[in-house]
């Protein structure tokens, strides 16, 4: 199919990436990105500088206005893409504005999910997905504020460390302990999980029943605590929901995603979809979604490839990273499909690393503080490498030499 133009909905970094992979990979025609917000931003931020205002809402700019310029890509903002007409070759923008194009990629994203607790409507309940959710909630974070975590997963944890920081005081409930097991194996979640009650945040193996507005707060009852508890901010850190109206309503293939194939197509080869709600089928079976950081930006960059007509970057491992209490945690591989874990250096010191072995090769590792170990560790997952076990677990080896097999 030949293209002439694109256009890309959502601004996220899978939308980004899609047009930057575009335009690196020597695509001529029309970019056209649209997105909702007032200019595209990275998210992850969102939990920790920017909720802690360290930094605005520019500093964490997925690129300088520049950029789009520099690379011939339309940047249309405050706006949002209402309807496919893919017969047509056209979209659809909410202000009437229709466009021209030959492929849409969809980099809808997802909102906030808000679990069916009574009472989680209300005006000092939170949700962080936006920079708008982290202005508002910034205000409600104040010294001594009596803020309740529901949700011990990425975002509820780094929430919790940044109340810490503004100095709240802090519950953090999850019906799982520890959470983040399958990730990073029980024994490195158990203590990551510590790292919140020695900060000072109590943590509660929970659920949330109810939530209700009092003249002294907010009056929340748990699960398995028989009194209710008051707090003055609730926040809902429990995941999200992708967003496939636009989807549905262009009579794509939805299942709790958009759903594509390896070259992120969907059942509309004119359409591809990207990032958190793109839902893989592979032989006939829907893959989990992943609505990790770079998980996206490949998705973008396999997307620009089916657009070029060029072969997909070849699938590397899974990566995913988390900040908490000052400690910077990298997670690459699948930890729950290891047989045995290795510990190199001390659990809990100032940087360790942990690896999962199966069959004598590496499958997973988790670093704390300690980069250059989960990249080797990528590497050998990627190049499924046979490993020595103890020379693996030695801090005194130099992990490029297990590379060479």
């Amino acid at each position: 199919m030949t293209v002439g133009n694109v256009v890309i909905v959502g601004g996220g970094i899978a939308g980004v990436s899609t047009a930057a992979a575009l335009r690196a990979g020597g695509f001529v025609g029309d970019v056209t990105l649209v997105d909702a917000g007032e200019f595209p931003y990275d998210r992850p931020p969102l939990s920790k500088e920017f909720l802690e205002g360290r930094k605005a809402l520019a500093d964490i700019a997925l690129q300088p206005p520049r950029w789009y310029d520099d690379n011939k890509i339309r940047l249309i903002t405050q706006t949002s893409v209402t309807a496919l007409h893919t017969g047509l070759g056209s979209v659809e923008l909410s202000d009437g504005t229709t466009l021209s194009t030959d492929r849409v990629v969809l980099a809808t994203g997802g909102r906030a999910a808000r679990p069916p607790i009574p009472g989680s409507d209300g005006s000092r309940v939170h949700v962080l997905r936006t920079g708008e959710d982290a202005d508002r909630l910034r205000v409600a974070l104040i010294p001594e504020a009596r803020v309740l975590v529901v949700g011990a997963g990425l975002i509820g944890a780094e929430v919790a460390s940044t109340a810490v920081d503004l100095g709240c005081d802090v519950v953090l409930v999850d019906p799982v302990r520890p959470p983040l097991t399958a990730a990073l194996g029980s024994e490195l979640a158990v203590w990551l999980h510590t790292l919140h009650t020695q900060r000072g945040v109590i943590t509660l193996q929970a659920g949330v029943e109810s939530l209700r507005d009092t003249t002294f707060g907010i009056e929340a009852r748990l699960t398995s605590v028989d009194l209710p508890r008051t707090f003055d901010v609730v926040v809902l850190g429990v995941g999200m929901v992708p967003e496939t109206g636009l989807a549905a309503s262009a009579g794509l293939e939805v299942d709790r995603g958009i759903i594509v194939d390896h070259r992120q197509t969907t059942s509309n080869p004119a359409v591809l979809a990207v990032g958190d709600p793109a839902c893989t089928r592979h032989n006939g079976v829907l893959l989990p979604r992943t609505e990790h950081w770079e998980a996206a930006q490949h998705d973008g960059q396999r997307a620009a490839a089916t657009i070029l007509g060029t072969a997909v970057p070849a699938d590397t491992a899974p990566w995913f990273w988390t900040d908490r209490h000052h400690r910077h945690v990298e997670v690459v591989g699948e930890m729950a499909a290891a047989e045995d874990i290795v510990l190199r250096g001390t659990l809990g010191s100032a940087s360790f690393s942990a690896f999962g072995l199966r069959s004598g090769r590496v499958v997973a590792a988790v670093g704390v503080d300690e980069s250059t170990a989960v990249r080797a560790a990528r590497r050998l997952i990627d190049r499924g490498i046979a490993v020595d076990r103890d020379r693996l677990a030695d801090p005194s080896t130099d992990l490029r030499k297990l590379l060479r097999g």
